[in-house]
């Protein structure tokens, strides 16, 4: 029995070829689609969960305690462990603290006939840590002791892959180290390579006990300040059923901590709460170490695309399968004549089904493997990370390959399957059925491009959004600056290196600074304004600079003038939310006012208000910031290039005589650089690919689509060939006939569109709440959706429908 039915699906494919073709690319389209999107989810959903203990460890925030939508910190002040450590001496052993080493220049070599050898390592990679990392986080060790390896100073543990990087096959216990030409530090272990679904992908582990020594403290280490530096981490108890969770007693305990060791004024704005280690990387209101999150909506919003994409095919297989049905209920009738019963029938035709699904699971299969690498890059996956024949994911593939075969399969088996034998065989069938089965593929099309104009929509609004990141008046200049990181800024360091630089031809102005104007690395503290003793219910964001800051980055100046020289806080220049924040309206009205910032009791003036710039991503509103001197904070070196030098191979002259001058000034680091559009472009790059990905998956949703709609036409113009040859010979055109097949397709069209429109509009306008500054939502749009998915259905339509209102009328009667 089961060999006749593989022989009749087989028959079945062979006689209806073109069908089958379009069933089993529309369903392996769907299908590997499916499958991308499930490694990419469980690629997501995966990270930190590799850690034994993930759903016990919390992160420490800062937040506002009045102000809860403002933004949380996640940088800890370094006293703040000791002091948790005091007060709660049970968790003593699972506490921990680590701060990030920025850029990290590591040095290799260079003693005796070797020869120094340096790697510039990106933020992420090294950090400080404490022999209790190790009690929270699981690592496995290949040498060392994991309790003291990192007990004593100047002391390092490093991975696998960084020791080989470092020291090539050599043993690399007892080898040592230097960390930005300034200290060294002792191998004393080894461990395996963490998972790259890790937000802690550190790779170089030095000692905290060295942290202060190394001046990781900088700006100040006191309780007042945060520059997002260190990051606490806490293993807590199991939860215990019925009770108060531990994450919730441990906050109440936290707050008392803070009255405990910080000022009764900011005491009364500051909360520290508890973040699930498993929510970092989903959280994206909050930075982490491996700089890479995804929300729980963009997660939800890939598994029910992907299964809208398998849906389309589906309807494709139920639309062909019942368009055909009428061909076969002879074959229905003449097998129920010779014996068989319905649930025979039913098993054949489920077979059929599953036959062109295997063929598809194949496909998909092979689709889904040469498309990885770039579906990859879209997601921005590790592509070691991940594989499609993996054991889970084969399995998935088994189950999604049952499931669209009940899915495409069972209706039209039970229609089929349901033929009476008499009526079958008199050829009733058409005028009893066709009515019902046309209503069904209308509203089946109808669904198929609902779902097509619902992510074409979706993709307008994205590319408006990101065309806006693109366009929007931030505040300050991009264009054509030029950023390099200083690895130091001793006295005489800076002053050589712009004089190297001034007489630069294309440099139209320098500035040495903090950061740029908009930037990830942000130091956020207090401050008191005029005589008012108390705190204010905000802090301020911190932007040293030198006296050509503004200038350099075009930052307008609306009253006043720009702070004098100085390597100390001597004058301050605050923003316009600052200003509006402590209750002024005009800027000439707060200049000459006196403030203490930085955790200073000194009062300085304000000599000027400067126009609000962006200082992160559009994601975030503008906040209060100042600008000042501070010599001790310049970490980085701005350039504003001539745009009048001409082309690609001006810029890399300039390139070159910036990194000739920086590295006669920093000889024992490695020079980098980036252009600060392309810097601003990074923050987006998350929605960047999201936009890709959506794009893309739009694009096929509507091609399979199309498809269906093609195999629809196809098998129409076939079963009206007398109809169309029987309207020529009374007269019709060739445009009326055009008009017959088309006109029904565009209506389902606009249906769809109708359906689609308030879905889509709800779901984008959700999707932009999460920016401070986006578009508005027009209704050209939603036009222009429709416009596009009723030309391409058309354009699909006209084929099969021009072919047939060609066709020789006398042929079209003679062959039926």
């Amino acid at each position: 029995m089961l060999t006749n039915y593989i022989t009749t699906a087989f028959r079945a494919l062979k006689r209806n070829w073109s069908y089958s073709v379009i069933n089993i690319l529309g369903l392996a389209l769907g299908l590997a689609c499916c499958l991308l999107l499930f490694v990419a989810v469980r690629y997501e959903l995966s990270f930190d969960r590799h850690n034994t203990n993930a759903n016990r460890i919390y992160r420490m925030l800062g937040v506002s305690a009045t102000s809860p939508d403002s933004k949380p910190n996640t940088g800890i002040t370094f006293p703040a462990l000791a002091a948790l450590r005091n007060d709660f001496p049970d968790m003593k052993h699972q506490l921990t603290m680590v701060s990030r080493v920025r850029s990290a220049v590591v040095s290799v070599g260079g003693q005796g006939n070797t020869e120094k050898k340096r790697f510039q390592e990106p933020d992420g990679v090294v950090t400080f840590a404490e022999p209790e990392y190790f009690n929270l986080f699981d690592y496995t060790w290949e040498k060392g002791n994991p309790k003291t390896a990192l007990l004593n100073p100047n002391t390092v543990v490093l991975t696998d892959r960084m020791a080989h990087k470092y020291f090539g096959d050599a043993n690399p216990m007892g080898q040592v180290i230097r960390i930005d030409n300034q200290m060294d530090f002792v191998v004393t272990g080894v461990v395996q390579t963490p998972p790259a679904t890790s937000s802690l992908p550190f790779s170089v582990f030095l000692t905290h006990a060295s942290v202060v020594a190394f001046g990781n403290t900088s700006p100040v280490d006191d309780w007042g300040s945060s520059y997002g530096g260190a990051q606490i981490y806490m293993m807590l108890p199991p939860t215990m059923a019925g009770a108060e969770t531990p994450a919730a007693q441990m906050e109440h305990r936290l707050d008392n901590f803070v009255k405990k060791y910080h000022t009764p004024e900011t005491a009364k704005t500051l909360r520290y709460v508890l973040q699930p280690l498993t929510d970092i990387h989903f959280a994206t209101n909050t930075s982490n170490y491996a700089q890479r999150s995804i929300s729980i909506e963009m997660i939800w919003a890939m598994v029910l695309i992907g299964l809208f994409i398998l849906g389309t095919a589906c309807v494709n297989f139920i639309n062909l399968a019942t368009a055909q049905a009428i061909r076969r209920a002879r074959e229905v009738g003449v097998r129920k004549v010779l014996g068989s019963t319905r649930s025979q029938l039913l098993r054949q035709f489920m077979g059929e089904t599953g036959f062109l699904t295997a063929i598809a699971v194949v496909l998909a299969l092979f689709l889904a493997q040469v498309s990885l690498p770039y579906v990859g890059g879209l997601l921005n996956v590790i592509p070691d990370a991940v594989t499609l024949f993996s054991p889970v994911v084969l399995a998935f593939l088994l189950f999604l390959g049952l499931i669209t075969t009940m899915l495409a399969g069972f209706y039209p088996a039970l229609v089929l399957s349901g033929y009476q034998p008499i009526v079958a065989l008199k050829a009733k069938i058409q005028a009893s059925q066709s009515g019902r089965y046309l209503t069904l593929r209308r509203g089946l099309i109808i669904g198929q491009f609902a779902i097509s104009q619902l992510l074409i929509i979706g993709t307008i609004i994205a590319y408006y959004q990101m065309n806006y990141f693109r366009s929007v008046d931030l505040g300050f200049s991009s264009d054509a600056v030029l950023t390099v990181k200083l690895p130091g800024n001793e006295p005489g360091q800076l002053e050589n290196l712009r004089a190297k630089l001034r007489n630069v031809p294309g440099i139209q102005s320098m500035s040495f600074g903090m950061t740029t104007p908009s930037s990830t690395l942000n130091w956020t503290t207090g401050f008191r304004f005029g005589t008012d003793e108390n705190a204010y219910d905000f802090g301020i964001l911190m932007r040293p600079g030198d006296t050509s800051y503004a200038r350099t980055y075009d930052i307008k100046l609306l009253a006043g003038r720009m702070y004098q020289s100085a390597d100390t806080i001597r004058e301050l220049v605050i923003n316009e939310t600052f200003m509006k924040r402590l209750g002024f309206q005009k800027p000439e009205q707060i200049i000459g006012k006196m403030m203490e910032v930085a955790g200073s009791d000194v009062k300085k003036p304000i000599v000027g208000v400067v126009k609000d710039f962006n200082q992160f991503s559009l994601r975030d509103r503008v906040e209060p910031s100042v600008l000042t001197t501070m010599r001790s904070n310049y970490h980085t070196l701005g350039l504003k290039l001539s745009t009048q030098q001409g082309g690609t191979d001006a810029i890399n002259r300039i390139v070159n005589e910036v990194q000739t001058a920086w590295t006669e000034t920093f000889p024992e680091f490695v020079f980098s650089y980036e252009f600060m559009d392309e810097t601003l472009a990074s923050f987006y790059k998350s929605e960047e690919q999201s936009y890709a990905l959506f794009r893309l998956l739009a694009i096929i949703a509507l091609f399979i689509g199309c498809l269906g709609l093609y195999g629809v036409v196809a098998f129409m113009a076939e079963t009206r060939t007398k109809e169309v040859g029987v309207r020529k010979v009374l007269g019709a055109s060739t445009a009326h006939i055009f008009g017959l097949f088309s006109m029904d397709f565009v209506k389902l069209v606009l249906i769809a569109l109708i359906i689609s429109s308030p879905i889509a509009w709800y779901i984008m306008n959700q999707w932009l709440q999460k920016f401070a500054y986006k578009i508005e939502i027009e209704w050209w749009m939603f036009a222009l959706a429709g416009t596009l998915a009723m030309s391409i259905a058309l354009l699909t339509v006209s084929s099969q429908s021009i072919k047939a209102a060609l066709m020789n009328p006398v042929k079209s009667l003679r062959s039926e």
